[in-house]
């Protein structure tokens, strides 16, 4: 393996294992959404760009190109469509939250 594959894999690993850390240490829904979005998004895409520069241009890379796209277009709408569905549901924020720009809007 190159080192260009050793250290994606590397970082992309540390980054999905920092986003499932975050989906059980967060303490509210918000919190669990910014760590499953931000961090397990980058992480993944970091791993299959890995395949793709470990297995050269063929099916596989192709593949791994479409999911990476998939991954950035779904993911972070996914994220929005929940926290604004809990919001709306009435989920509170967690105590600690400093600024809910959501309810500020809302009011204006």
């Amino acid at each position: 393996m190159s080192n260009i594959v050793i250290i994606l894999l590397s970082v992309g690993l540390f980054f999905d294992f920092a986003g499932c850390l975050g989906l059980i240490r967060f303490p509210d829904i918000y919190n669990r959404l910014q760590a499953s979005t931000k961090c397990v998004t980058l992480g993944t895409i970091l791993i299959l760009l890995a395949l793709v520069f470990h297995f050269g241009w063929n099916s596989i890379s192709v593949k791994a190109i479409l999911c990476i796209a998939f991954i950035l277009l779904t993911a972070p709408t996914a994220a929005h469509a929940i926290s604004r569905g809990s919001l709306r549901a009435g989920f509170p924020l967690w105590k600690g939250s400093v600024m809910d720009r959501y309810s500020e809007d809302i009011e204006k």
